[in-house]
């Protein structure tokens, strides 16, 4: 049976009933909902990534239903509902294509994104009191992922001229801050310290990554994978010998590894 929209906006609300409804259900907030928000947009991340598309639609239904139950717990806050938020999404469409709802022309997908983001800065800039001196990095959620958010923030910063034209001295800054974590590995006392520089040092490394246009998110989770398909087999092979890798030593465990690698795993 075809399902619509109102079917699972009424299902939510049978969920979320006083009475009737389910008691894990009822006890959500915005707050407690957010971890779920979460993996589920990462689990259609996922599925996407292996090309799983027969996956794909019970995901991104999953991932609906979080905005579902949000608005259902938005409505009963007396805040929102579901329709306020296809409005505001509809609107904002319409608001952020001009070149299709009202005269302005864009030549390319290139033009389309750089208008996008005006039209975003513009949006920030109307949401400022007179108290509040607007920023370039204004409204970039905490919660993003690291790696994303400081792609973001990098973005917005290069946007007014504030980054580097090449990637060459994105290499220098990342060998720079190579050096300065060295300094800090060998104290032992300066965890704060090595913390701080290697987290710069990560930093740079999302800047190279921006430069080569590689989503560095996707490439540690690509990177992710090779390691697990990489350890698995270190541990089917040793299995296949009667060992574990508790029982086997590095040097054994490297070679392994290195085997994995000329294999193409």
């Amino acid at each position: 049976m075809t399902r619509s929209i109102d079917d699972l906006l009424a299902l939510m609300r049978r969920l979320r009933d006083p009475e009737r409804g389910c008691p894990w259900d009822r006890e959500q907030t915005f707050q407690s909902l957010v971890k779920h928000t979460l993996e589920e947009a990462y689990e259609v991340a996922d599925a996407i990534e292996r090309e799983a598309l027969s996956d794909l639609p019970d995901e991104l239904g999953d991932l609906l239903f979080q905005v579902v139950f949000h608005a259902q717990v938005g409505e009963e806050a007396g805040e929102f509902c579901f329709s306020d938020i296809v409005s505001r999404l509809h609107d904002k469409l319409v608001r952020r294509h001009p070149h299709l709802f009202a005269a302005a022309e864009v030549s390319d997908a290139a033009a389309q994104a750089l208008a996008w983001e005006r039209i975003k800065a513009e949006e920030r800039a109307t949401r400022h009191t007179a108290d509040t001196a607007p920023s370039e990095l204004d409204d970039l959620p905490v919660a993003l992922p690291a790696l994303t958010r400081a792609v973001k923030l990098q973005k917005r910063a290069s946007r007014v001229g504030f980054d580097w034209s090449t990637a060459g001295p994105v290499l220098d800054k990342i060998q720079e801050e190579l050096d300065e974590l060295r300094e800090v590995v060998a104290d032992p006392a300066a965890h704060a310290a090595q913390e701080e520089e290697l987290g710069d040092l990560i930093f740079a490394v999302v800047n190279l990554a921006r430069h080569l246009g590689v989503d560095p998110e996707a490439a540690t989770r690509s990177a992710n994978r090779k390691f697990e398909r990489r350890f698995r087999y270190v541990e089917d092979e040793l299995r296949r010998s009667g060992k574990t890798p508790a029982e086997s030593d590095l040097q054994e465990m490297d070679a392994l590894w290195d085997r994995a690698k000329s294999l193409g795993l």
